[in-house]
């Protein structure tokens, strides 16, 4: 039940946020997309530089811009892209996350998800995931990044990095995090 709440606030933040500011046609969001995408990139190959040939020869990665608050029940939500490097091909992906716990904070992150097989990469795009993962820990004021956490995640057969880049956030509890298929840019 706790899970669910946590879930519809999140649902809420991010339909709030997503609707702030007016829509632009599709050609200029994808093109946003791609923007924050790289740009995502290149701080976390600036961070850790091995990061770039693991993401050059991994079968396909995603990389999300995520924006959330929270206290004690807390949300976020992003864009960003999952790219085939085979058949050089980016999938548009969205993503929400909620919370509960004992958290308070407004944060912007970056994730970088590098799949290890191409199952898993394919099951990402077509299905979606679903998963949950402990408290966090991370803080970034004026631009400059901070790594957040233990720095990486192995979950289905993939690694998680994030970077903080905006705001503090400090906490434990629960987290569920949901990512699937944009079906207003694809």
């Amino acid at each position: 039940m706790k899970a669910r709440l946590a879930f519809a606030l999140a649902s809420a933040l991010i339909a709030f946020f997503s609707t702030t500011a007016p829509a632009a046609d599709k050609a200029t969001e994808q093109a946003d997309v791609r923007k924050a995408a790289a740009g995502s990139l290149e701080k976390f190959y600036k961070a850790q530089p091995t990061l770039k040939g693991e993401v050059e020869k991994a079968p396909g990665y995603a990389v999300f811009t995520t924006y959330g608050l929270s206290f004690v029940v807390g949300g976020s939500g992003g864009s960003g892209i999952a790219h085939d490097n085979k058949a050089k091909k980016d999938t548009f992906m969205s993503l929400a996350q909620a919370s509960a716990g004992v958290q308070a904070g407004i944060q912007e992150r970056d994730l970088l998800i590098i799949f290890k097989s191409s199952k898993a990469f394919q099951g990402f795009i077509d299905k979606g995931w679903e998963f949950g993962a402990g408290g966090a820990v991370g803080a970034g004021a004026g631009g400059k990044s901070v790594g957040s956490g233990s720095g990486e995640q192995f979950v289905n057969d993939a690694l998680f990095y994030s970077l903080t880049r905006k705001g503090l956030e400090a906490g434990a509890g629960f987290a569920g995090t949901k990512f699937w298929k944009s079906k207003e840019l694809n």
